[in-house]
């Protein structure tokens, strides 16, 4: 495959030299049709192998390294058809089926918010927003979600790269768009880089020449670019030893996770995002090593393999696969990923489509056996920072023993755990006197949830909602409210019952689990 990927390079440079007149300072490259789809499976394979391989140390190993054994057996690909990493991207590419690429934000996020799967985080909240009528760019903004940052995109951005060969610009108008249906800035940016692995990853095999190029997509003064860069200094520093530079990235970066700030678990896209560069560079193009170090990074360690495997399943392509995996693969070509109407087989076969359309729109060509891939220059996204300067001031629980913290009126009541006040009493009032320069309130979202106002400073902000039951899901102990960039001083945040719901709420009860309590540092 390497072979006959060079002699396809050589020929794009002489096509190129031959239509230099036509195509001022554009490069051209050939690539065979047998060969651009094989990419695109082992893209799609690698994918599929990667969640797979590492859905069991999923959250197991948070700030440190996984070092159990991994049990691990090709067959185990089956897992990957009840994974969100799969499922969610391919409900956008049904979107592009029924409604076109072209459709609008919108589009996407209803068929997302609608899809019959659970959700968490940045997703989550983007399904909670619509049905709330908050739509992109709004529902991705930071003022909307508060998980601006998390991995949501970057894990579902692949179908972007995979149909995009050497058009990095032209993924950064689709990253644009879909991206701030759920995320903000960094989580923008991770998508962006991701889908750029994959866009370079079709023109050479040179793992590092493939990540720098992809930075050059996202803005170089962005966290996600800087930590990025930090692993490959550290790499070139230690080349033998990946966990030395483990070791230096938690001790610089382990960055804050706004959503979930004073615990461990981090779901942010550029750290985990470093931890796929992480297994990628010291991976060294083994399938095998690339799966197990990126997974032994830990933190999100089934989306980040999938991620890494899905690079190189474009570089190598799916003949260039362990043929184990290959076979364990095609055991499941036809088998339906969760709630939709793909399979192995048919995303292989869509993407194929329209990375033709993509090719041909973009200056391309499409012959009988071959297509003519016009290439692009990176241009990078503009500059986005969702929490500038955010940190952790304090978490606070709702308990017996911190009631104190908290001046209740009416008639809240304790559930069984010790965990949530609630209350469906209109006038019920609970408020928090902080001293920072933001807050998030965290409670329930719930099939009997209901309405209430939110006051900061005694003027009026937004009433908010507590219904969800969607998918059969509900959330306790997430984001309800929050507001950030107030001025450092005192501020009091008051939560008043409404008693009052949406039609299809059971109820109009307001659960708060607690509050988690921001400053802001230059």
């Amino acid at each position: 495959m390497i072979k006959q990927f060079l002699l396809i390079a050589v020929w794009a440079l002489f096509l190129s030299a031959c239509t230099t007149v036509k195509k001022e300072n554009k490069e051209r490259v050939v690539i065979t049709k047998t060969t651009l789809q094989d990419k695109i499976a082992g893209g799609w394979a690698g994918k599929m192998l990667g969640v797979a391989y590492g859905v069991p140390t999923e959250f197991k190993a948070l700030g440190e390294i996984y070092e159990k054994p991994i049990n691990w057996q090709p067959s185990a690909v089956i897992r990957s058809q009840w994974e969100d990493d799969i499922y969610v991207q391919l409900t956008f590419m049904e979107t592009m089926d029924k409604y076109g690429r072209d459709a609008p934000a919108k589009k996407y996020q209803e068929l997302l918010a609608k899809a019959d799967y659970k959700l968490w985080h940045a997703n989550v909240q983007a399904r909670k927003n619509f049905h709330d009528s908050i739509f992109p760019p709004q529902s991705g903004h930071p003022d909307y979600n508060l998980h601006a940052d998390d991995i949501d995109f970057q894990i579902e951005a692949d179908y972007i790269g995979f149909m995009c060969p050497g058009m990095p610009q032209t993924i950064n108008k689709m990253v644009d768009k879909i991206g701030h249906i759920m995320n903000y800035g960094e989580g923008v940016y991770g998508g962006a880089f991701i889908a750029s692995l994959y866009a370079e990853a079709y023109m050479q095999s040179d793992i590092l020449k493939i990540i720098n190029k992809a930075l050059l997509s996202i803005p170089i003064e962005s966290d996600y670019s800087k930590i990025i860069q930090d692993v490959i200094a550290w790499y070139k520093q230690y080349p033998t030893d990946w966990r030395k530079t483990w070791r230096e990235l938690e001790s610089k970066w382990r960055p804050l996770n706004i959503c979930e700030a004073g615990k461990k678990f981090n779901i942010d896209a550029k750290l985990n995002g470093a931890y796929i560069v992480l297994g990628l560079l010291y991976g060294e193009g083994d399938f095998d090593k690339t799966l197990e170090i990126t997974t032994r990074c830990g933190q999100d360690s089934d989306c980040n393999p999938s991620n890494a495997a899905a690079v190189l399943g474009v570089v190598k392509g799916f003949s260039g696969l362990p043929t184990a995996y290959q076979e364990a693969v095609k055991q499941m070509g036809d088998s339906l990923f969760l709630h939709t109407s793909y399979s192995f087989n048919t995303a292989v076969k869509k993407t194929m489509g329209y990375a033709f359309e993509i090719i041909s729109e973009n200056e391309g060509e499409i012959m009988d056996t071959t297509v003519v891939v016009n290439i692009q220059k990176p241009v990078a996204l503009p500059m986005e920072d969702a929490f500038p300067g955010i940190t952790l001031s304090k978490r606070l629980t709702i308990d017996k023993e911190k009631q104190s913290e908290w001046n209740i009126r009416g008639a809240w009541t304790i559930d069984k755990e010790n965990t949530a006040l609630y209350s469906n009493k209109a006038g019920d009032e609970i408020s928090l006197t902080f001293d920072g320069t933001g807050i998030s309130i965290e409670g329930w979202w719930v099939k009997d949830g209901g309405k209430a106002d939110i006051y900061v400073d005694g003027i009026w902000k937004r009433t908010i909602d507590c219904f969800f039951y969607y998918a059969e899901q509900e959330h306790r102990g997430i984001n309800i409210y929050h507001i950030l960039n107030l001025p450092q001083g005192n501020h009091t945040i008051r939560l008043v019952v409404k008693g009052e719901k949406r039609a299809e709420s059971t109820g109009t009860i307001i659960g708060i689990t607690g509050a988690v309590v921001y400053k802001t540092v230059p």
